[in-house]
């Protein structure tokens, strides 16, 4: 395995990590905050728009580069 390679592999796990760890906060905020489901889905909504903006953008960086 070249470096290029591991590089690539070491990002997508590790950012994919993160999203997932983001998640849980968000699901953890919620809780504790005993926000009830309509809180909730405002906090994963508004939380997770930025998840869903760096999701985006490194679509469009693979399919315009």
């Amino acid at each position: 395995m070249d470096i290029e390679s591991f590089e690539s592999l070491s990002m997508i796990v590790g950012v994919g990590g993160l999203i997932g760890f983001m998640i849980f906060i968000i699901w953890d905020l919620a809780k504790e905050s005993k926000a009830g489901r309509f809180g909730t889905l405002i906090l994963f909504s508004v939380l997770g728009l930025c998840l869903l903006g760096f999701i985006i953008k490194t679509v469009l960086v693979e399919v315009i580069g």
